[in-house]
């Protein structure tokens, strides 16, 4: 039986430079903080726990002073930077460059269309680190929609700027951004401007349809990622309508025996926050009891 692993999946280098920055601080400091899960898997941040570093939320973050707190490639709301400023914290900022560039396009966005009291709109998942950063840079203010069944909080009246979250695929992102188009054009208000802005990452988006030959490529699939990843949830989902062999699992232990029989080929793929050494170990694994 051929084991593959995709040469694509894995860390995206937003990840990889904010876990570089960790253990390169916690070669020479005992503990480190983290404003949230450094990444969205549970046995990367179990291994980063055990070299010291503390995961901590926004609540204990405003009782902490005069500590060094890592801000992870998510990116982070004005209002953390603040609250940093007030309690003497000192911020290691691993925010990915593509979500910094994001939060400073939708800033001037902002700026811009409330002069005409129009409206940013985001695509993202509500409550996820990083929508919450570019919630942050307008004050809050802009319209989250995951789905089309949320475009009822949209007021097709007054001018859009829409934007996405980063790793949100790309065809829900087009679908989206048509059903509005076509409400848009349903207010015959001519005075209405509606902008789409291409925000998504290249890194992540282009590892769809690659994921998608891969999938077409192999018997079997199994797919590695953290339940808490939106962007393996996505991934995932684009390798099971290819092929219906494939299977989520976040470790080792959640591997089954009958997945294997009379197979000639498995292949091993995984979300952004995915780390390599996870997936050598669930290819080991297979090995074993295949």
């Amino acid at each position: 039986m051929r084991i593959t692993i995709d040469k694509h999946s894995g860390f995206c280098f937003g990840v990889v430079y904010a876990i570089e920055m960790a253990e390169s601080i916690l070669r020479n400091e005992e503990e480190l903080y983290c404003l949230g899960d450094i990444v969205h898997n549970n046995k990367e941040v179990d291994r980063l726990n055990a070299l010291g570093l503390k995961i901590i939320d926004t609540n204990d973050l405003k009782n902490l002073k005069n500590c060094k707190v890592l801000i992870r490639a998510h990116g982070e709301p004005p209002s953390t930077y603040e609250l940093a400023l007030k309690n003497n914290i000192q911020l290691l900022d691993a925010s990915c460059p593509v979500v910094l560039k994001l939060q400073h396009q939708i800033k001037g966005g902002y700026e811009e269309i409330k002069k005409i009291k129009g409206q940013v709109v985001i695509y993202g998942k509500e409550g996820h680190a990083e929508v919450d950063g570019l919630l942050g840079q307008t004050n809050n203010n802009a319209i989250i929609v995951t789905t089309v069944d949320d475009l009822h909080k949209i007021d097709f009246e007054k001018s859009i700027y829409m934007y996405s979250q980063t790793t949100k695929s790309p065809e829900g992102y087009k679908e989206i951004t048509k059903a509005i188009e076509k409400r848009v054009d349903k207010s015959k208000n001519n005075g209405i401007k509606y902008i789409v802005n291409d925000t998504l990452c290249r890194q992540v988006s282009g590892r769809e349809p690659q994921l998608k030959i891969f999938s077409t490529s192999n018997d079997v699939i199994v797919f590695v990622s953290g339940r808490k990843s939106s962007n393996g949830k996505m991934l995932y989902e684009s390798c099971k309508r290819e092929n219906q062999n494939s299977y989520f699992i976040s470790d080792i232990d959640e591997l089954k025996t009958d997945w294997f029989h009379d197979v000639d080929s498995v292949g091993i793929c995984g979300a952004t926050s995915t780390p390599r050494w996870l997936m050598d170990s669930v290819k080991n694994h297979i090995e074993k009891i295949a």
